[in-house]
Parts: structure tokens; C-alpha cells; sequence
């Protein structure tokens, strides 16, 4: 495909004929890590996949360095949520598509595992039946087809992956085909995700209702109100994180990185060097779709429910707040955004949960005026 091989490195559009800069592409920006950086993933890697675990499962609980089995779930829907950051960062940061409906491939990967889950346990549920309880309840008869395969532990996760994928490619061809850009996408894009959360939450569409997927017995026959099943989807989940990253940052670190920057800062000129800027958008915009999708499967066993709430448009706009905080255009710093931000809700949804949603709003407007470049920003500006 033409955005895998550029029409040649003198016409990368990082310059145009008058020597002026389209984008401020740095050289650091195009290397995939120092010796400093290996070392730190390195480090962060050997703390999730093997001190915390330890920690968790080998430490007597009334230790003090015993890690606490609340926090495995919490801190593995943390990374699901840093997964999500990237795939943001990617279409926003990288590429200046402001997307408010990311949400919604998050969850259609979230309904994707669910929905195996519900099949994984057919004849175990409360009504003994081989359907999903809520369909008894609804006096449903027969399995939906659409719910056909998702007994297949590898189907699902081929749809995991297939079914945001396809949403993104067939919506983003429609928007980037028409040129479709800035506020005016944004819109659409929470439209979408406000559209689809109205359909979920419909009885008869079959998945749920107003109360989704939920009350899953195992997961590849290992019990999920095990302690030990819980720290091996944390483990896995730390590890499809750190893959996803190195993705990432290949990506950003490629031609096609650069195509995408120059994108982002000047479209125009990128169309008029020769490049076809709707495939390079469609690329990166698909690729995030199927990371979200991937991060909502990895979220439902360990959070144990998927229902239409996590469709509305407020959390779609508050994953874009994550990139933010952190500093859209670093990988690094939607990973750091996620992690601050959702740290904070946890703590202020438990101790003055009616004052998140105002100091939510206060940080992405003082982000927005004193730190534009996020936090990451701040550190860099002190370095440089």
C-alpha cells in the first residue's frame, strides 16, 4: 500500500521548496529509545511482570510489603486505560485528529470478549440454560446468529479485533473521503459513540440491555474470582502494553510517522507533495481503533462487566483529556496522563465524589492554558 512505501525520502514532506519546516519533526522523536530509555521499560516491565505479582502472591497479607489484592484489578484497568492513551495519541497527537468517540471501540472490543464469556459458561448460569441469563429473562428462544463462534476463545478475539477495526476503516473512509476534518469530525466521531450506546442499551438488540455483560465465571476454564487468575490478566496485560507501546513507537518512528506529523501540521502541502493523505489517516486511524478494541478486552475480565455506559460520549472525552494532561504527540506522555488522571478519579470518587467531575474540567482547562504540551511538556521545557 502507498503508505507503507513513500514516493522517496527527497520528498518526504518535512520541508517545501523554500527550505521552510512543515513540522517540527526533532531527531529524538524519530529514534525508538536511548540506552536510558531501554532501561527504564526494562525496569517498568520487571515491576509488573514480576515484583508486583511476588508481592501480591508470595508476601503474607499482613506484611508491609505485601501488595494488596484490591489493587490488581484497579492497577490492570489502569493499563487497559494507558492502551487506550496510545491509541488516542497515535490519531491526535501524531496525526491532529481529535477523535471524541474512541469509546466506542473500546467497548465493541469490551462485548467481543463478553460475549465469549457468556458462551464459556452456557449451562452454568442462574437459569441453567444454554443461553445467556439476561436472554431467558427476555424469554428469548434461540441464540442470536451474531452471536454464533463466540464459544471459540480464538474467534472472539478475532473479532476483539475485527469488528472496531472495521467500524473505524468504513467510518474514516466515509469522513477522510470528504474531507472531513477538525471540530466538524469531533463532532461526528461523539455522535457515533452516542448513537451507538442508544442501540446497545436496547433490549432487543441482545446484548444486555441497560445492564450489559456481566457475573462471568472463567476464562479459559481458570476461575476469574481466583487471586491467581487475576495477577496472570494483569501479567498479560502488562505485557500486551509494553508490545503495544514498541508498536507505537515504531510507528511514530517510521516514514510513516513522519507522513503522519507533516499531516498533522500541514495537510495541504502534504497532498500537494504527492502524498495520499487519506490512506495514511485511514492506517493510523484503523490501527487505534483495534488497540482500543484490544484494551476493552483485556478490561472486562478483570473489571467482570461491559454495558452501554461505557458508550457515552463523557468517556470518550475524558480518554482525549487523558493525552492532554500527559502531552499529546509523546507516547510517553498519554501513558503518564492516563495513569495521573485515573489515580485521581479513584482517589476523589471515594472521598468527594461529587467534586471530580469540576476538578476534571479545572485540570483540562488550566492543562489547556498553562501547559499546552502536557506535563511531559513542562519536563522538557525545564531540560531544554
Amino acid at each position: 500500500m502507498q503508505f507503507l512505501n513513500p514516493p522517496s525520502a527527497s520528498s518526504a514532506p518535512t520541508e517545501n521548496e523554500s527550505g521552510s519546516k512543515i513540522g517540527t519533526i526533532s531527531r529524538a522523536s524519530l529514534q525508538m529509545h536511548s540506552k536510558l530509555g531501554w532501561t527504564v521499560m526494562g525496569v517498568l516491565m520487571i515491576l509488573g511482570v514480576v515484583v508486583i505479582p511476588i508481592l501480591n502472591l508470595m508476601v503474607p497479607p499482613d506484611s508491609l510489603f505485601h501488595f494488596p489484592d484490591y489493587l490488581i484489578p484497579l492497577f490492570g484497568k489502569f493499563l487497559c486505560y494507558a492502551i487506550v492513551a496510545l491509541a488516542i495519541d497515535m490519531v491526535w497527537g501524531y496525526t491532529g485528529i481529535l477523535s471524541l468517540g474512541h469509546g466506542v471501540f473500546f467497548a465493541l472490543g469490551g462485548y467481543a470478549m463478553g460475549m465469549h464469556l457468556m458462551r464459556a459458561m452456557a449451562g452454568q448460569g442462574v437459569y441453567r440454560s444454554e443461553l445467556p441469563d439476561f436472554m431467558v429473562f427476555l424469554n428469548w428462544k434461540e441464540l442470536p446468529w451474531y452471536w454464533y463462534g463466540f464459544s471459540s476463545f480464538p474467534f472472539a478475539m478475532f473479532m476483539v479485533m475485527f469488528v472496531p477495526g472495521l467500524l473505524a476503516f468504513v467510518f474514516g473512509y466515509l469522513a477522510f473521503r470528504s474531507r472531513i476534518r477538525g471540530v466538524y469530525l469531533s463532532i461526528i466521531t461523539q455522535a457515533m459513540t452516542y448513537a451507538f450506546m442508544l442501540a446497545f442499551f436496547r433490549n432487543d438488540m441482545g446484548f444486555g440491555g441497560n445492564n450489559g455483560l456481566t457475573d462471568f465465571k472463567h476464562i479459559l476454564g481458570f476461575s476469574l474470582l481466583e487471586q491467581n487468575t487475576k495477577v496472570g490478566l494483569f501479567i498479560i496485560t502488562v505485557i500486551m502494553l509494553g508490545i503495544i507501546y514498541l508498536v507505537c513507537r515504531f510507528v511514530v518512528c517510521s516514514k510513516t510517522g513522519r507522513i503522519l506529523m507533516a499531516i498533522r501540521d500541514a495537510e495541504e502541502r502534504v497532498r500537494f507533495s504527492g502524498y495520499n493523505s487519506v490512506q495514511y489517516k485511514l492506517f493510523v486511524w484503523t490501527l487505534s481503533a483495534v488497540l482500543c478494541g484490544i484494551a476493552g478486552a483485556l478490561y472486562v475480565p478483570q473489571v467482570g462487566i461491559i454495558n452501554p455506559s461505557e458508550m457515552q460520549p463523557s468517556n470518550s472525552i475524558e480518554m482525549a483529556i487523558w493525552v492532554a494532561v500527559g502531552g499529546r504527540g509523546s507516547l510517553i506522555g498519554a501513558l503518564v496522563g492516563s495513569s495521573l488522571v485515573n489515580g485521581a478519579k479513584s482517589v476523589f470518587t471515594v472521598m468527594f465524589p461529587e467534586l471530580w467531575l469540576y476538578f476534571l474540567g479545572a485540570l483540562f482547562i488550566g492543562v489547556t492554558l498553562f501547559l499546552p504540551k502536557g506535563i511531559v511538556g513542562l519536563f522538557q521545557r525545564k531540560k531544554s
